[in-house]
């Protein structure tokens, strides 16, 4: 009846069943660690320092300044076997996040809490970890410190088996915190890590410059470069990207003018500060104008973006669409930009902090912060409303993927509409229903909607959208006085709206609102067969499939299992022939209940299993955890007692993930309870607590 899905796209039982359980899907899950530079150099006696502290405190922060390598040297640091925790090693990337009020959000997403309970996120992450033990790195923090302290803070006291290593360039300042500071790679003689991490990067950019440090008088050149640099690693490599187009020699009289020009600036910054400074403004004076240009206005993102997006935010003036891959081309190769790819999102572009900054001041100076900003904002609201229209269609995979990997670019837009364009924001928050809705960001979206509805005029299709909208996420939660009340308004409003699709749609509210707390004979009348049939509508719209599955699961709580497995074929082949996935799962489940409530239970294992395999493509953690209950069911009717009792395990941890245990619903509670009972009366307790404890261990994200 409802779904959500995660970043990560792992299965659920670690374990293969003997019945034919799918496996685990391949992939990296959410919060994993990032792919690792090739480029590092040095660092031993850090390395073993922040592995022992690592081992020994549960608070270490790597402090220093932008571009010394502090994300680098965690990375190294907790990639190293001997840092492997039982649950995991969890990576935020926190860079990206404008948003204070988000912090718990991203985090909760990082170790796997899709967070479907009411509870305050605070309180439901601490109560998620208690129990872990687990390596969570927070990089990059120094813009969220307040807020990351507060929260550290509290998760270390209610989670005795986390550690927590943080980036920053200031330290957080908690009692318990070790605090390391970066230095950078010495940087004096021949065999120094800093020369060694310069000839590394210039090599790559210009093999030939080998000659260069085959010759001891050019390499002594090259030394005072890297000491001048004062062995800053991003410096040493945007420098060693250079060589290139300049000698040697070249670099070195040009750093002399440009730290004189920096000296006589009237606001004096740090030395470290002001050599990174000095070496980023030699990339951009060797840039090309237009690649000034694009180096500015790609400013405007946060965090990762790809090439369709860089040409629609970017292009105008002097710089036509058609020219920006090949510049953006040169800004990879001068490593002003870092080229990335990621399963299932092909090749996108990010720009480190420091060089990102860089390059918004000169926005600034040209005049267009307010409008590539704009332009960014609007980009991303098209891109909603075009993944609303297809995520019932045969790109749902797709767009699943491509929203995901858009993730921090959607809050960045959304943030601005809610200022420059509250009517555009309330448009985009409502057209991603199905992002909140299905796909684990329950919380985010409530608040982005709620502070949507409260700027924008209340009238009109998005009005009306995003209110439904909130109503779901309200059902998740178990809100669900806010869920009815949501419903209610929407059937009031679209009968004036004069459209099936919004009729229908406030009808599958209304009734999944009266099928959680064990009404089906109400929802049965809200969005039935013949309920939905009378509202006319698209056959292939969402109002009217979701209707379907909501009729089709309350004829199973009414136990006209005949009636159910007709509805749920016929809903099943209406999505196979629009190609959609998500809801196709659902109606596999509803069969699988509807044999099961006829006794065949080899039948229901049969429709449950293809239903785990849509929701393993989707990493759907709701479907999943649903279906490894109803698993258990099937096959401790078919007497296997130690397979139920694990996969109830199992399914446990999975329902951890969502935060609200069979989702408060007496049909879903019951239908456990009873498996439970059936595996017990088959192995005995002991066995059964076995079991169930195997199969509770199983990795969930």
């Amino acid at each position: 009846m409802f779904g959500e899905y995660s970043v990560n796209d792992s299965q659920a039982d670690s374990t293969k069943s003997r019945n034919g359980y799918p496996p685990a899907a391949s992939g990296a899950a959410a919060g994993g660690l990032p792919p690792e530079p090739a480029s590092f150099v040095g660092r031993a006696a850090e390395l073993r320092l922040v592995g022992e502290l690592l081992r020994d405190r549960r608070l270490i922060t790597l402090t220093g300044v932008g571009g010394v390598g502090k994300s680098r040297l965690a990375l190294r640091a907790v990639a190293d076997p001997r840092q492997a925790r039982t649950d995991g090693v969890r990576w935020v990337e926190l860079s990206p996040l404008r948003d204070p009020a988000l912090l718990t959000a991203t985090v909760a997403q990082a170790v796997g809490l899709a967070g479907h309970s009411p509870r305050p996120p605070d309180e439901e992450l601490c109560a998620w970890l208690a129990d872990k033990e687990l390596l969570l790195v927070l990089d990059t923090c120094e813009h969220l410190v307040s807020e990351c302290r507060h929260l550290v803070g509290e998760l270390l006291q209610s989670a005795p088996g986390l550690t927590v290593l943080v980036t920053s360039r200031e330290p957080l300042g908690c009692p318990t915190e070790e605090v390391v500071e970066v230095r950078p790679l010495p940087c004096e003689g021949p065999d120094s890590d800093a020369l060694a991490l310069f000839r590394a990067r210039a090599l790559t950019a210009a093999p030939a410059a080998s000659a260069v440090f085959a010759d001891p008088g050019r390499t002594a050149v090259a030394t005072e470069v890297c000491r001048r640099l004062d062995g800053i690693p991003l410096a040493l490599e945007l420098a060693g990207a250079r060589l290139g187009s300049w000698t040697v020699e070249q670099m070195a009289e040009r750093m002399d003018e440009r730290f004189e020009m920096l000296s006589g600036l009237r606001v004096a910054l740090p030395p470290r500060h002001r050599t990174l400074r000095t070496t980023i403004g030699w990339s951009h004076e060797l840039c090309a104008p237009l690649e000034r240009l694009l180096w500015a206005r790609l400013s405007v993102f946060t965090g990762d973006f790809d090439l369709a997006a860089a040409r629609a935010v970017c292009a105008g003036g002097p710089l036509p669409a058609a020219r920006v891959e090949r510049i953006l081309s040169g800004l990879t190769a001068k490593s002003v930009v870092l080229r990335v790819r990621e399963r299932g999102a092909g090749t996108r572009y990010r720009m480190l902090d420091t060089i990102r900054e860089y390059g918004h001041d000169w926005l600034a100076e040209l005049g267009e912060v307010q409008i590539v900003t704009d332009r960014h904002a609007h980009w991303y609201a098209a891109l909603s409303q075009a993944a609303e229209r297809g995520w019932m269609g045969p790109g749902q995979l797709d767009w699943y993927r491509r929203i995901t990997a858009e993730h921090a670019q959607l809050r960045t837009a959304l943030e601005h509409l809610l200022t420059a364009d509250p009517g555009a924001a309330l448009e985009m928050a409502g057209a991603l229903w199905f992002y909140w809705f299905s796909c684990g960001h329950v919380h985010e979206g409530r608040a982005f909607l709620e502070r949507a509805l409260r700027a924008a005029p209340r009238t009109g299709t998005a009005y009306h959208q995003a209110r439904w909208a909130l109503g779901l996420t309200a059902l998740l939660q178990g809100d669900l006085d806010t869920a009815r009340s949501s419903a209610e308004e929407c059937a009031r409003d679209a009968v004036p709206l004069a459209d099936p699709e919004r009729e229908l749609r406030a009808a599958y509210l209304q009734a999944a609102a009266a099928l959680l707390p064990g009404d089906p004979l109400r929802a049965l009348s809200l969005a039935g067969p013949g309920a939905g049939a009378e509202r006319g509508g698209r056959t292939g719209g969402a109002g009217r499939l979701l209707c379907r599955l909501a009729g089709a699961y309350a004829l199973c709580d009414l136990r006209r299992y005949e009636e159910a497995a007709a509805e749920a074929r016929s809903l099943r082949e209406a999505c196979a022939e629009l190609g959609e996935r998500w809801l196709r799962a659902y109606a596999e489940y509803v069969l699988a209940v509807a044999s099961l409530g006829l006794g065949d239970h080899g039948e229901a294992a049969r429709h449950v299993r293809a239903m785990l395999s849509g929701k393993r493509l989707l990493g759907d953690r709701f479907g999943i955890a649903l279906g490894l209950d109803l698993l258990a069911a099937s096959v401790a009717g078919l007497g296997d007692g130690e397979l139920a009792a694990r996969l109830l395990g199992t399914a446990h941890a999975w329902w951890r993930t969502v935060g609200r245990p069979q989702m408060g619903s007496p049909s879903l509670t019951a239908l456990r309870k009873r498996s439970e009972r059936q595996a017990r009366a088959a192995i005995g307790d002991t066995a059964y607590e076995a079991a169930f404890s195997g199969g509770a261990a199983a990795v969930t994200g």
